[in-house]
């Protein structure tokens, strides 16, 4: 795709909107996250709040796995040449990031059936724990799940402002490469 005299190396549409969809969706989920007691998150009065949350999550699980899988079969687009470094640094944010999409919404699964609690997805249904209550355990692997949420939210923050440094200070087609092709073809 040429845009302003540039050819820019573009990820497919499925690659771009997985990764757009799933970054709205993780944002969404970190914003209704509950606070508070496991006591207070189970409330009635949280109930549409843990819903929508446990959902959301629910989809950036399967837009995660959905996302692996095409990265196997997609083509990834030639990205202009990096120092090594900075190649390293991307691969490893990269995988950390999709390993944090997957184990968070895992754990909030196993911390809550351990917990003895359903996941309730509102009207789509609820899934009852599928494993013995061990609390204790249910409680750790909670705690450890926002721990990882937060974690998750830091990382992609990063992400985010590298790609913007890519942009704006070393003027490469970076950022670029994961936007939508309709936006690439609008006048500067």
């Amino acid at each position: 795709m040429k845009r302003n005299g540039l050819t820019v190396a573009s990820y497919d549409r499925i690659a771009v909107s997985i990764h757009w969809l799933t970054a709205v969706l993780v944002i969404a989920a970190f914003v209704m996250g509950p606070e508070g007691s496991e006591e207070g998150n189970y409330s009635t009065g949280e109930e549409l709040g843990r819903q929508i949350h446990e959902s959301l999550g629910a989809a950036v699980l399967c837009l995660t796995l959905a996302r692996l899988v095409w990265k196997f079969f997609a083509v990834a687009p030639q990205l202009p040449p990096a120092p090594r470094w900075m190649e390293v640094a991307s691969k490893v944010v990269q995988w950390a990031l999709y390993v944090l999409l997957v184990a968070t919404p895992l754990t909030a699964v196993a911390g809550a059936w351990l917990e003895g609690h359903a996941l309730d997805f509102g009207i789509l249904g609820t899934i009852p724990p599928l494993v013995p209550e061990s609390r204790g355990i249910g409680e750790a692997i909670s705690e450890l799940h926002g721990v990882l949420g937060d974690a998750l939210v830091w990382l992609a923050g990063f992400h985010a402002a590298a790609a913007l440094v890519h942009h704006f200070f070393l003027r490469d087609e970076v950022l670029l490469s994961m936007l939508p092709v309709r936006w690439l073809r609008r006048p500067p």
